[in-house]
């Protein structure tokens, strides 16, 4: 085994270790504060694993204080409770053609009911990070969790509630994709939206290609992905009617199956993918079309847009 592959396989090895440790705030199901897209109240809020922590629905962080969070819990219910989903984003990141390491990280926020952009973030970046299969979030979690906390520092008041992921989530060889870890760092809802089927659990693209054809006959219908072992690992969803090639939504963190197609759905116009990553995905293109220098290291371009017009009161 030569020098390279060795090291590959020690940083394997202990990416699958914090993998491994952060899998264990991993949350499937729905701890949010807002009502999810097609229902008219809150989503109960499953009990915690851990009889001596629980989680507020209003800050999504964790305590040792059980009456301090009921609580908590009880004002936020109180207050909040017709708070809808308004802001939601995209993260992508763009790679310069023929290049692996330079590309542009971006956040894109839409405000709903109308999808309308009202804020971007974009950076170029450079991910020097070996790239091994299945550690996709590895190399690109750090660029992304940057704009997001940007974001969070310096337009608070349109912080996106939920973040459509360009990449997938539980849909993964160790059902933890880049959905999943960016969801568990940030402490942020997240959904994984896969372009391709990511072939586990003994299921195959072709046969689920057949699958969606002979089920999937509208806009919104969606198929079940059920693996040989029972486990549901997503849903192959067609986004219109006019669509004959799925899209693949799973589970990215906070948020069940159930709820991220709503979000999906209540994200998705006329064209295949979803508008939030739809929009970073175009964006940060653009950006590296008419910005990139092949000289140029990370940090050396980046640029934020708010919409002037966009209504941001809460």
């Amino acid at each position: 085994m030569d020098n390279n592959n060795h090291d590959h396989k020690e940083i394997e090895e202990e990416w699958k270790r914090i993998q491994n440790e952060l899998k264990q705030r991993h949350c499937e199901t729905d701890r949010v504060d807002f009502i999810i897209p097609g229902t008219s109240e809150l989503p109960q809020t499953q009990p915690d694993s851990d009889a001596n922590s629980t989680i507020t629905t209003s800050t999504a962080t964790t305590t040792t204080s059980t009456s301090t969070t009921q609580s908590t819990t009880e004002t936020t219910t109180t207050t909040q409770q017709q708070r809808p989903l308004r802001y939601v984003a995209g993260v992508d990141i763009s790679f310069v053609k023929d290049n692996v390491e330079d590309a542009c990280a971006s956040i894109v926020i839409l405000e709903l009911p109308g999808l309308k952009v009202i804020h971007e973030e974009m950076m170029f970046v450079k991910l020097d990070l070996p790239y091994i299969p299945g550690f996709l979030a590895f190399r690109e979690c750090p660029s992304l969790i940057h704009l997001i906390e940007k974001v969070r520092t310096e337009r608070p008041e349109i912080f996106p509630q939920v973040i459509l992921v360009d990449g997938n989530g539980l849909l993964h060889p160790r059902a933890f994709g880049l959905a999943c870890q960016l969801g568990v760092l940030t402490d942020l809802p997240t959904i994984g939206i896969g372009k391709t089927f990511f072939c586990v659990d003994g299921m195959l693209t072709k046969q689920v290609k057949a699958d969606v054809a002979a089920t999937c006959k509208q806009g919104g219908d969606h198929l079940l992905l059920r693996g040989d072992s029972g486990k549901v690992w997503g849903a192959a969803v067609i986004s219109h009617s006019n669509s004959t090639n799925a899209i693949f939504v799973s589970i990215g963190h906070r948020l069940s199956l159930d709820s991220c197609l709503k979000v999906v759905a209540a994200c998705t116009t006329t064209n295949r993918i979803p508008e939030p990553v739809r929009q970073a995905d175009l964006r940060s293109r653009d950006f590296i079309r008419i910005n990139y220098k092949p000289t140029a290291v990370a940090g050396e371009a980046s640029a934020s847009t708010t919409i002037a017009d966009a209504a941001v009161d809460d």
